[in-house]
């Protein structure tokens, strides 16, 4: 029986080590294992050293030179096929056996034993992330394999998918400008949140001249969506009263509840966040309207309404405006509701269905990212966030003219940091969720961390600001939590002792920044993107998600507001707030009656060139001081309304030498009452 078992064998090609396994009364699972040829152990032998080879490129940051056939655009086979030596791991894997020794050196209060520690385990634990459901995370691209066998089909996919997204993107954009035509009023200015007609008191000039015309003008209007967080950043004197971190909405009580018109508005008020609050606009979508100025007005009302709470001001303005949806056709009286929305969020979701495609069947990392980093920049600087009201080609402009060095930076950080962790990432659904998923949320910087309610790091707006401390102290707590998961990947990696270097030459390089004097240090988040992502360069889950985070906020950055300088003068930094400089005092006036006063500066700082004064938040006079002295001309002051009291405020001026004038800041109002009395500020 034994011996007409191997003369089968025999006749069938079997190997007799393998007869001898199976005619042996008792064998074990390694017995029954396929024979072992010498093309097979050299073939195997081969693919361990090539697996050693990339194991030691990712820890000394050896990669090679970049081609485009370096990398196949798309998988040749089934993922197992291209697993390193060890993926019993899910999260790593070693370039020596399973079964070889690692010395981890334990933690030690000596200085020596504490070098040994940083340095990490020998040999070193390098990561690798495999894939959970490789055979589902591989399906895309062995579909596209099976349909698309060859390189030049696939390359002609590639370029086919891009120039589709291309298309329906920017077809679709100057589509929605030149749909939106009104009659008797042509194409939509288009605004941004914060667009106001009357800046602020200094900047409109002396009795509001400079933002002309305050009446019998007419115009419409485009309003993205979002506009509901378009809130004031610094301090707003509104007659007696300072605002901040609130919608500058004045006025606006409704005539007739019709979702139509709207009452009248302050002209200082945010025009989007005014049709928000008349209903006229979606938050959701944005929308159109129509916007008449109305010249001179008094008794602003406050009203609550769409979430947004407006404030009251009962003096007159020179300037105010009402807001309508109703348009009348021409050649009849029917009048007709403007219709217009914003189509940031469906180019949005058009976007990342294309960019998880790629994201999906390209396995190419240096394709993937260039495809990724040229898609997310468009859609940030035409759609999501474009940089201020321009319209279809100058938006195309600018963001084609920050797109040149933008890319070169972002090919630095790939060739780097970023390609550390996405060369060799078989993951492609970790890689989408995590890696794509986090870009998109840096890239839509407005809507997601601009919501956090720290505007900027200053004792004062943290005290100010309501729930800035308890976000502070969260974001903190974050940061603590992520240094420390990639401090101890990177000591594994045997790599911490670098990245502790590479990051005390940045420390340095910003100390050195911060002592440079008559200037402030301001991080940028695409500056803080830039210092963040090199201690991202670590092929893990954690990893794969700051890395995208960090990429988008970058993307924002530049497509948005461009290469700002990391040192900025203070007076650039405020953007609008104070300077913290010492106002004038306020002597008494003389009141004649009480409809009328005279104030008298006899004496004026040297230092200074004249003094302004506002009345009901409008520039009323500017006294300048002449050569022989160091006073003033008295401004004289009659009450506007008999029924309304008046508030005042005080400040110096400059003259620059190549012309103009600037101010320091102003006092705080001061009220004339009714009965004639002067009151001070508390």
């Amino acid at each position: 029986m034994h011996s007409q078992r191997g003369v089968n064998d025999e006749d069938k090609g079997i190997p007799s080590e393998l007869s001898e396994a199976l005619a042996s009364p008792t064998y074990s699972l390694e017995d029954l294992s396929p024979p072992r040829y010498k093309d097979e152990e050299d073939s195997e032998r081969a693919r361990r050293a090539q697996a050693q080879a990339r194991v030691r490129a990712r820890t000394s940051g050896d990669y090679g030179d970049l081609e485009l056939g370096s990398v196949p655009l798309l998988p040749a086979g089934h993922p197992d096929e291209l697993r390193d030596l060890d993926d019993s791991d899910s999260d790593f894997f070693d370039y020596e056996e399973q079964s070889a020794h690692r010395d981890d050196p334990p933690l030690s209060c000596t200085l020596a034993g504490f070098h040994s520690w940083l340095r990490g385990p020998v040999p070193p634990h390098v990561y690798h992330i495999k894939p959970w459901f490789p055979r589902w995370q591989a399906a895309p691209s062995r579909l596209v394999e099976r349909w698309a066998p060859r390189q030049g089909v696939k390359i002609a996919l590639l370029a086919g998918g891009l120039i589709i997204w291309i298309a329906v993107f920017f077809a679709s954009l100057q589509a929605s400008v030149a749909g939106q035509e009104i009659p008797g009023y042509g194409r939509p200015v288009k605004l941004s949140c914060h667009h106001r007609l009357w800046t602020n008191a200094t900047d409109c000039g002396l009795n509001g001249d400079l933002c002309l015309p305050f009446d019998e003008q007419s115009f419409a209007f485009s309003c993205p969506a979002g506009c509901s967080t378009a809130i004031l950043l610094e301090p707003y004197d509104i007659g007696s009263t300072s605002y901040n971190y609130r919608p500058l909405v004045i006025g606006g009580k409704p005539f007739r509840m019709d979702g139509r018109n709207s009452g009248l508005y302050r002209g200082d008020s945010s025009i989007c966040a005014s049709a928000l609050h008349a209903g006229l606009i979606s938050d959701a979508k944005g929308g159109c309207g129509i916007l008449h100025r109305r010249g001179e007005r008094d008794n602003f009302q406050n009203y609550t309404k769409n979430g947004i709470e407006s404030i009251s001001f009962k003096q007159s303005f020179p300037m105010s405006f009402m807001l309508t949806r109703q348009v009348s056709s021409s050649g009849s009286g029917e009048a007709k509701l403007v219709e217009c929305s914003d189509i940031r969020w469906s180019l949005f979701a058009f976007t990342v269905f294309v960019t998880a495609i790629f994201s999906m069947t390209v396995t190419s990392a240096p394709i993937f990212y260039s495809i990724t980093f040229f898609i997310v920049w468009f859609q940030v600087a035409m759609a999501s966030d474009p940089p201020g009201s321009r319209g279809f080609y100058g938006l195309l402009q600018v963001g084609i003219g920050r797109f040149l060095p933008g890319a070169f930076v972002g090919f630095a950080l790939y060739y780097f940091c970023i390609r550390k962790t996405l060369v060799n990432l078989e993951a492609h659904a970790d890689k989408t969720i995590l890696w794509l998923g986090g870009c998109w949320v840096g890239a839509l910087n407005s809507d997601t961390f601009d919501r956090i309610p720290i505007s900027r790091l200053t004792p004062h707006d943290l005290q100010q600001q309501p729930g800035a401390i308890t976000a502070l102290i969260i974001i903190i707590s974050i940061l603590i939590v992520t240094t420390l998961i990639q401090a101890h990947c990177f000591r594994r990696e045997g790599r911490l002792l670098s990245m502790l270097r590479l990051y005390c030459i940045m420390l340095v390089g910003i100390v050195v920044l911060v002592l440079v004097p008559n200037m402030n240090l301001r991080i940028h988040h695409y500056i803080l993107a830039l210092l963040l992502i090199p201690g991202t360069t670590l092929q893990t889950r954690p990893s794969l998600l700051f890395q995208g985070i960090m990429l988008g906020l970058f993307i924002n950055g530049i497509a948005r507001w461009g290469f700002d300088s990391v040192l900025q003068t203070p007076a650039s930094l405020l953007e609008g707030g104070r300077l913290g400089t010492t106002p004038p005092p306020m002597n008494p006036p003389h009141i004649e009656d009480r409809s009328r006063l005279i104030f008298s500066f006899p004496e004026v700082p040297s230092h200074v060139d004249g003094i302004s004064v506002i009345v009901n938040d409008v520039l009323r006079y500017q006294g300048f001081k002449s050569k022989d002295t160091d006073s003033v001309p008295d401004f004289a002051w009659s009450r506007r309304r008999n029924n309304q009291e008046e508030y005042f405020r005080l400040g110096y001026v400059h003259m620059n030498a190549l012309g103009g004038v600037w101010y320091e800041d102003f006092s705080a109002p001061s009220t004339w009452a009714l009965d004639g009395n002067f009151y001070y500020p508390g």
